[in-house]
């Protein structure tokens, strides 16, 4: 098993954060796993994206030009990485950043709207992990309970009240993409 994943959207969405939670939970189901992040000097607003490998052999380079699974968070994103994925890959995407629909169709294309999910909520700071919940249902790579575990490792201890809730962001996300 082999997953070359790019998460990708604006500073401030959760983007970088998803893919260290990934990669932390890849590690606790002894995947082989890297973990590049990409932005710019402006963080919040400013554009990022992170790739993922997980794999249950040796990676040979964290650097990608295709994708078998994207992320997109926003129009940016979905410019610019529509075209990376895999023929036969996966292209998810909140339609609530998306002004021009992916035209694709030799790959499977996932809305998920993981915004009014979040608000459904009633955390905004919830949004990446409905995300990630709806990844983890399409691309079953790691388990739930590995997530959780990372989320203990990533998250400051101040935040740890805040895990129950991520936890049914995961939930919510899975149940948007069944």
């Amino acid at each position: 098993m082999k997953q070359e994943i790019i998460i990708a959207g604006f500073g401030g969405q959760g983007v970088l954060s998803m893919g260290k939670i990934l990669a932390y939970a890849g590690l606790m189901n002894n995947l082989e796993v890297t973990w590049m992040p990409a932005y710019g000097p402006e963080q919040r607003g400013g554009t990022a994206n992170v790739t993922v490998i997980l794999s249950d052999s040796a990676i040979s380079s964290p650097v990608l030009d295709s994708y078998d699974t994207a992320v997109v968070l926003n129009q940016q994103s979905l410019d610019k990485f529509e075209s990376k994925v895999k023929p036969g890959g996966v292209l998810m995407y909140d339609p609530s950043g998306i002004h021009h629909l992916p035209t694709r169709t030799d790959i499977t294309v996932v809305p998920v709207d993981a915004l009014t999910a979040s608000i459904e909520l009633k955390n905004s700071k919830t949004y990446n992990m409905v995300l990630l919940g709806a990844l983890l249902e399409l691309r079953p790579v790691v388990d739930t309970e590995a997530v959780v575990k990372a989320l203990r490792k990533t998250l400051p201890e101040r935040h740890h009240h805040l895990i129950p809730v991520n936890e049914q962001a995961i939930e919510k996300g899975r149940s948007l993409v069944k």
